[in-house]
C-alpha cells in the first residue's frame, strides 16, 4: 500500500519525534497506565484508533474508554480445526474485544 509506513513498538515511547499518525492499533498492553491515552493523543484528527484485549480486565479499559468517548466495541470469536481422536473439531480461541474510533477535529484529550 503506497504511503503505509508500520513503526513498530510500545507505546508511549514509539511514538517520540513520529508525526501525528493518522492510524494507531494497539495489540495488547491497554492495561498499562497511560498506553491508551497517549495513543489518543497523539493520534491527528479525522485518524483511526484500534485496541484489541483478550482479558477482562483489558476489556474493561476498552469499555471505559468506549464509555468516555464513544466508537465501537465488537467481540470477535476465531475457531481453529483441530483434531479429535481421528475426526476433526473446531477448537475456539481466545475471544477478542476491539475498540474503533475515528478522532473528530473538536475532540481533545481526557
Amino acid at each position: 500500500m503506497p504511503g503505509l509506513g508500520l513503526v513498530a513498538g510500545a507505546a508511549p515511547q514509539a511514538l517520540t519525534g513520529l508525526s501525528a499518525p493518522d492510524a494507531v492499533f494497539i495489540g495488547g498492553g491497554v492495561t498499562v497506565p497511560g498506553v491508551v491515552a497517549a495513543c489518543w493523543e497523539a493520534l491527528r484528527p479525522g485518524g483511526r484508533l484500534v485496541a484489541n484485549a483478550v482479558t477482562l480486565e483489558g476489556q474493561a479499559v476498552l469499555a471505559d474508554w468506549r464509555q468516555r468517548l464513544g466508537g465501537t466495541l465488537t467481540r470477535i470469536g476465531v475457531e481453529r480445526a483441530d483434531g479429535l481422536g481421528a475426526l476433526t473439531t473446531w477448537r475456539p480461541a481466545l475471544p477478542v474485544v476491539q475498540w474503533s474510533i475515528r478522532k473528530t477535529a473538536s475532540e481533545e484529550s481526557p
